[in-house]
């Protein structure tokens, strides 16, 4: 079929943001082979679904198995494009396996035939069918964990996947795509799309049974905006804002400093659930500050492949900068620098960003309002839980929010007041497989995980039964 744009070919630069090199050369999709792609799902999908869903399920539970098998070497491709450090790359993978094993265990279940009623001559029962053809548009920060919500239990239900990595995971999303293929998915079932923002937009132009996302707030609303007219599914896992909260109910405030540290820099801040801003109680603020900048000092920047570091470089070539306007903004209209070491030798070449902890913070700075995605954090003193809450809900952002404090009683009236698909109470950063992921306002719609994840990929059919029938 004709799509709007003309893609050609041309070869994609993967760069390593270790150092700014190339390693590798990958031709893009085109046009021609886009349309081609889709047209070959179509048909394969139909196949698919013939497939026992039991048998299904195998050759799901084969890709898991090769993840393991293959895990140092997938861990160390994932960590030359991205920059991941290599150990947070391994358990990466190994968390992507557990939330494998959990669609493999729970899908049959939830897939079933759902008989409502039943008598000798009436029956009601709801049927979860396959979308058909759907697009997975996945992102570079976390392509494993992103990605397997997506395309196993999409998988599993029967559906054919349009997979298009993000152009900073390439060669991570052409190693899942041989790797399923080595698993038994037909090569019809599931193919890899290479290419930047034109490939992305060549699908959008596609008549596919659904578009689920994950990226940017920008993005995730062109999409919208894009098919709207289509009148699919329509699922956007977006950025946050995410705020913790350090109420005067805490004894131990160096071990709530210690895992505050963690939620704002692993991955070196590039988690849509990262810690993003951080509100004291002023009774506890000094005590916080103390320890959290004392724990911050511990972490190694460098390398992503060297023992031991704990913040690599970050992806984009773009980001140190965008990071950098953030703090100079922030000292411009009051804050404190608190901690920012300076980078270590051999960091040059690459795309690294010190950790940068900010007090006298305020919501007049982009700093506590907008999007870091990075080692940046500003902690901000506050008067009372009222005060904390109203600056925690200060934001059209809506993914996670976390409170900590010794007693459940403190903490959960607070929970329940915020606007947002997941509230912490002595923990951040955090997902479980058997609870839904989902955004409020520009966080995003539509979730993933949990039962209602694995029928998201579905639509219900209402069966009215009346007379004599079996139930097969």
């Amino acid at each position: 079929m004709a799509l709007s744009s003309t893609l050609k070919t041309h070869l994609m630069e993967i760069i390593n943001p270790a150092n700014g090199q190339v390693i590798a050369d990958i031709a893009a999709d085109t046009t021609a082979s886009i349309s081609s792609k889709y047209q070959q799902l179509l048909q394969g999908q139909q196949s698919w679904l013939s497939v026992p869903l039991p048998e299904r399920i195998a050759r799901l539970s084969r890709f898991h198995e090769l993840l393991g098998q293959h895990q140092d070497r997938l861990a160390e491709i994932l960590t030359s494009e991205v920059g991941k450090p290599l150990s947070q790359a391994a358990g990466e993978i190994r968390g992507a396996r557990g939330r494998i094993e959990f669609f493999l265990q729970e899908s049959e279940k939830w897939l079933a035939d759902e008989w409502i009623a039943k008598s000798e001559q009436y029956g009601e029962m709801i049927r979860w069918e396959p979308l058909g053809v759907i697009a997975n548009i996945s992102a570079w920060n976390y392509p494993y964990l992103v990605g397997v919500n997506v395309f196993v239990p999409a998988l599993i239900a029967g559906n054919a996947v349009m997979y298009k990595p993000s152009e900073y995971a390439t060669l991570t999303g052409l190693e899942i795509e041989q790797l399923l293929l080595e698993a038994g998915i037909p090569a019809d079932v599931f193919y890899t799309v290479k290419g930047g923002a034109e490939a992305g937009e060549a699908l959008l132009e596609l008549p596919l049974d659904g578009y689920f996302f994950t990226g940017s707030y920008r993005t995730g609303q062109y999409i919208r905006q894009k098919t709207a007219d289509k009148l699919v599914p329509i699922q956007l896992e977006l950025g946050g804002k995410d705020p913790l909260y350090v109420s005067a109910d805490n004894a131990d405030v160096q071990a709530v400093a210690q895992a505050a540290v963690e939620g704002a820099f692993y991955n070196a801040g590039q988690s849509c659930c990262a810690v993003e801003r951080v509100y004291v109680h002023e009774s506890v603020y000094d005590q916080f500050v103390e320890a959290f900048v004392e724990e911050a000092a511990t972490l190694q920047v460098g390398a992503p492949t060297q023992e031991g570091t704990f913040i690599g470089p970050l992806t984009r070539a773009s980001q140190p900068s965008f990071l950098a306007e953030q703090v100079a903004d922030a000292v411009e209209k009051g804050a404190q620098i608190l901690f920012q070491p300076p980078l270590p030798e051999g960091t040059d070449s690459g795309y690294y960003f010190a950790p940068v902890v900010l007090g006298n913070v305020s919501h007049e700075m982009a700093v506590m309002k907008e999007e870091s995605f990075g080692p940046v954090i500003g902690i901000q003193r506050v008067s009372d839980d009222e005060e904390a809450i109203a600056m925690m809900q200060d934001t059209p952002f809506g993914l996670t929010a976390s409170v900590y404090a010794d007693n459940f009683e403190t903490a959960k009236p607070i929970m329940d007041r915020m606007q947002s698909g997941t509230v912490y109470w002595n923990c951040c950063d955090r997902l479980s497989p058997s609870l839904p992921w989902s955004g409020r306002g520009d966080s995003g719609i539509g979730w993933t995980l949990s039962y209602l994840g694995i029928r998201a990929f579905t639509q219900p059919k209402a069966y009215h039964l009346k007379g004599k029938f079996s139930e097969k």
